[in-house]
């Protein structure tokens, strides 16, 4: 299988806190709006709000996002009125990570490659 593109699609409960908070709160970029949804960039994917969703957050699903300074995006989140789920911290696997979550509690995974890190690569 050959993959070209691909994103996460969630449905909301409330489609437009939840496209406030990626749009505002986290600050993505809008790669297309559409009736209904937004598209936002996500590094080399992407994720899409749409449609009205029933249940909510399943805790079987996390959004993995890598971002270059962990403090620095933990301080800009919380200037936008976002409390962590939970503070940074070393993991045993040797990542920063600080957990977030969405309107609907779906956990957004906030992670820092430390330098010397084996899988630490810059690709700009």
């Amino acid at each position: 299988m050959e993959v070209l593109k691909s994103r996460l699609l969630i449905r909301p409960r409330d489609v437009e806190a939840t496209t406030a908070f990626y749009r505002d709160t986290l600050g993505l970029a809008v790669e297309r709006e559409f009736p209904g949804g937004t598209v936002f960039f996500l590094g080399h994917g992407s994720v899409e709000v749409s449609g009205r969703g029933e249940a909510g957050a399943s805790p079987d699903l996390v959004l993995w996002l890598q971002v270059r300074d962990l403090a620095g995006t933990l301080a800009e989140l919380e200037a936008n009125g976002l409390t962590p789920v939970r503070d940074a911290q070393r993991e045993p696997w040797g990542l920063d990570e600080a957990w977030i979550a969405d309107p609907d509690g779906t956990r957004i995974v906030l992670v820092e490659v430390p330098e010397g890190h084996p899988i630490r690569t810059d690709t700009r």
